[in-house]
């Protein structure tokens, strides 16, 4: 490179002004309340929040063949009870929310329940998850879902590796100052 070829200096990105987004459901604007005014990331501030009870329930389905199905129902799977398995691992997952997700703030899980019931087509997985505290507990409802549905592919794949995990969604969360909402 000659004398005369000077690049110019390279400039460092610019963050991407982050601080709004669009929220569907009330058809106004809401601050995406995890990025500060400059788009970085940072843990919400909940301290001068009031203590509530507050609730989550959230949803998941793993599709499998009839074979595999009825599989995970006889209990006789070479791991153990299929369904009792995912369960436990729903609730230890709930619990573990806040060391998975890097935003998500330690809560003192007061019920974690999960349940996996046959559905045609395969397994569904619901999850209730409820704490006093400053902030909710969706992520531990959504948590204790996703977990649950691994566990129970990790369980099942040696009888078929083509299921597939779909719908994890909330369906219901109460308490707070966003109020109560339902899918």
């Amino acid at each position: 490179m000659g004398q005369g070829d000077r690049r110019p200096a390279r400039q460092p990105p610019r963050p991407l002004q982050h601080g709004r987004a669009h929220a569907e459901a009330d058809g106004g604007v809401s601050r995406l309340t995890h990025l500060d005014e400059t788009g970085r990331a940072r843990m919400v501030d909940v301290s001068d929040k009031p203590v509530t009870a507050r609730e989550a329930v959230a949803e998941g389905f793993v599709r499998m063949s009839p074979e595999t199905l009825a599989l995970a129902l006889s209990g006789e799977g070479k791991k153990g009870d299929v369904r009792a398995v995912a369960e436990i691992a729903g609730v230890m997952a709930a619990k573990k929310t806040s060391d998975l997700i890097p935003m998500c703030h330690p809560l003192p899980v007061t019920k974690a329940e999960v349940r996996v019931e046959p559905a045609e087509g395969g397994l569904s997985v619901t999850a209730r998850v409820k704490t006093t505290g400053r902030t909710g507990v969706e992520m531990e409802a959504l948590t204790a879902v996703s977990v649950a549905c691994l566990t129970l592919y990790d369980m099942l794949k040696a009888a078929e590796k083509s299921m597939v995990i779909e719908a994890v969604r909330l369906t219901e969360k109460t308490g707070g100052k966003s109020g109560d909402w339902k899918a």
